[in-house]
């Protein structure tokens, strides 16, 4: 049996909806996979906490030291000497600048104090310790 065309008979009154979802699809994981790049990558932390914990104003300066050692300031890694030098800039151009710092809780005692030590000695008159609100119902 053979069928034969005719324009007229068979005209094609709907949409091929298919390949539009093929196109919504693969635009879809594309802006799934651009957008895990876009998300600002965080230094890892484990703040401690403190029931008492406010929010701050903002901060010229952020300094994060990790339970590596490692040394942040404004999430780019440095040195405590380039780390100082940065920071006499930033009081200079402005004298009441505030540093935020955060340090994992797994770190010495003494290397936190340290820091702090550093960032007073490079001029700071405002600092303050970063950490996670502690829920007060929670022991």
């Amino acid at each position: 049996m053979a069928t034969t065309w005719n324009d007229e008979e068979d005209a094609i009154t709907g949409i091929n909806v298919t390949p539009l979802v093929d196109i919504t699809l693969v635009l879809l994981i594309i802006f799934m996979v651009t957008t895990s790049y876009i998300v600002k990558a965080a230094i890892e932390v484990d703040l401690p906490k403190a029931a008492t914990a406010r929010e701050t104003r903002p901060t010229s300066l952020s300094v994060v030291l990790t339970r590596q050692g490692d040394l942040y300031l404004n999430d780019r890694r440095t040195s405590p000497e380039a780390l100082a030098t940065q920071v006499r800039v930033q009081v200079a151009a402005d004298p009441d600048v505030q540093v935020l710092i955060a340090a994992d809780t797994q770190l010495p005692y003494g290397d936190v104090v340290g820091l702090i030590d550093l960032i007073k000695q490079s001029g700071v008159r405002r600092y303050a310790l970063n950490v996670a609100y502690k829920d007060k119902s929670v022991p």
